[in-house]
């Protein structure tokens, strides 16, 4: 099937697809879920619906990337996987570039989002209030994967340890975030007793891009972020070595957890996770841009486990998984 990969608006994207109706209420066991999910398996994300009615089969698919840099870049990263994914499933695909974590939620929960990659911090408020359902993410070729958190100044800036933020600003991503806010945020108060506000001026960047150049160009004095993105905006020569220092790197997290949405009929589900799992990287654009943060296959992974160590970031934050 010929493929055309395109670049829409959010009004666009909506008129061309058939949005599937919420679900009701159920009388099921749910957990933190949103009340139109059930959980019977226990695994902590939505069963795929038992009622036919209320299963969709779009003829195109909508597919998004975590809104972490320039959408342009990803829109040609992902074209050989896209083009793979309307293979394997006998659909046209359409990449849409979201600009935030939030409008990338909503899209899914509005049924207007039928395969995702959402990023670390994103990943449970997709699981419970979107009906996302991850079963992925990228790793090495030798099963290793993960990035870590770091705390970023630039030279000459005199900030060279953690406690030289205090009185200062630091600039995060999103509240969404994993690196860009929750995990810097739970560890500054645990490991060093400081707190947005209190101790430093928080600023919001929007995406991890914006908060690296920020740093480069000596607009902000810190930033918290994901180092994968780093290296790879260094591999590409957008920023330099010498323009950033490190003051503090964290455990290693898990990445991007890809997925689709939970109504999407089991077939099609199937469908989707073999062309992520099955896609041959070598010699492809997904490689050509990944692989500057060595990433080159899918690992088949679950929520449950993988996120556990998110979900209790989450926790010592005080963040709730409440739907508005």
């Amino acid at each position: 099937m010929n493929i055309t990969t395109k670049l829409l608006t959010g009004v666009s994207m909506a008129a061309m697809l058939t949005l599937g109706g919420a679900a009701s209420a159920q009388d099921c066991p749910r957990g933190d879920l949103d009340e139109r999910f059930c959980d019977v398996d226990g695994d902590l994300v939505a069963d795929i619906p038992t009622d036919p009615s209320e299963l969709v089969d779009p003829d195109t698919l909508i597919f998004a990337y975590t809104p972490v840099e320039d959408p342009a870049v990803y829109a040609e990263a992902w074209s050989d996987f896209i083009d793979h994914l309307s293979e394997v499933t006998g659909k046209d695909v359409v990449f849409f570039p979201v600009q935030s974590n939030a409008a990338q939620i909503e899209a899914m929960r509005s049924g207007r989002l039928h395969v995702a990659g959402f990023n670390t911090g994103s990943n449970p408020l997709a699981v419970n209030c979107a009906g996302f359902r991850p079963f992925a993410l990228m790793a090495a070729t030798d099963g290793s994967f993960g990035y870590e958190m770091e705390i970023i100044t630039y030279p000459g800036s005199g900030i060279e340890t953690i406690e030289d933020i205090k009185g200062g600003q630091l600039a995060f991503t999103s509240p969404t975030s994993n690196s860009g806010f929750k995990a810097p945020s739970a560890i500054l108060k645990a490991e060093y007793g400081m707190e947005a506000e209190k101790d430093f001026e928080p600023v919001f960047s929007g995406k991890h891009d914006n908060s690296i150049l920020g740093v480069a160009n000596k607009d902000y004095p810190a930033a918290a972020i994901a180092n994968s993105v780093l290296h790879r905006m260094t591999e590409r020569e957008v920023v330099s070595e010498d323009q950033i220092v490190s003051i503090y790197t964290s455990q290693t997290f898990p990445t991007t957890g890809y997925g689709t949405a939970h109504n999407l009929t089991p077939e099609l589900q199937d469908q989707i996770r073999d062309a992520f799992i099955n896609f041959e990287w070598e010699g492809t654009s997904l490689e050509e841009e990944f692989s500057k943060s060595n990433e080159g296959q899918f690992l088949p992974m679950n929520y449950k486990e993988f996120w556990a160590v998110i979900r209790q970031i989450d926790e010592a934050n005080g963040v709730s998984y409440a739907c508005e």
